[in-house]
């Protein structure tokens, strides 16, 4: 039988590679609904990604949902640890913080490899600006819990305006939330 397995999307896995990562919390809930649970949701990324050594390259963090752009080039585990490590740490860290032991916080993951440049720079466009999309802020760099601002200061001008430049609206990410 060649058909993927039915119950999640399939996960494909090369080895030093740029992948778009997503996962939502179970049955959408707003679970991450505060300042604190959204720094939480990040500074916990952020501590997995550089012990783990990823090279973050877009993130945005939302009450029931994240976006994630990571390089695997010199990570010490494949996509599919980090975000087993992430998901059960993200689960612990807030369970402790809402006292809800054994809770199921996120659900499943989508990943999708990024292996050519356009494709590439308009999902870097889509994650810096998602905040903007689900109608959060009018301007991405305003939300504190997505690399808009940290892109935009880091960058060249000249890249910021490149990725900037890049159509989203074929960018097929599972973002119903």
């Amino acid at each position: 039988m060649n058909e993927p397995w039915p119950h999640a999307p399939p996960h494909h896995f090369t080895p030093n590679g740029v992948y778009m990562l997503t996962a939502g919390t179970l049955h959408k809930a707003p679970l991450f609904d505060t300042p604190e649970k959204l720094d939480l949701f990040r500074d916990t990324t952020w501590g997995l990604a550089r012990s783990y050594s990823l090279s973050l390259r877009a993130w945005a963090f939302f009450r029931n949902h994240y976006h994630l752009v990571a390089g695997f080039a010199e990570a010490s585990c494949d996509h599919r640890a980090f975000l087993r490590h992430l998901h059960r740490e993200l689960a612990l860290r807030l369970n402790k913080l809402d006292a809800t032991p054994g809770r199921k916080v996120i659900y499943q993951f989508w990943d999708s490899e990024l292996t050519y440049e356009k494709s590439y720079l308009a999902r870097l466009h889509y994650v810096h600006h998602n905040p903007v999309h689900h109608r959060l802020v009018p301007v991405a760099h305003h939300y504190p819990w997505c690399s808009a601002r940290w892109f935009e200061t880091n960058a060249r001008p000249a890249y910021v305006k490149t990725v900037y430049s890049f159509k989203t609206d074929k960018v097929h990410v599972p973002d119903e939330f």
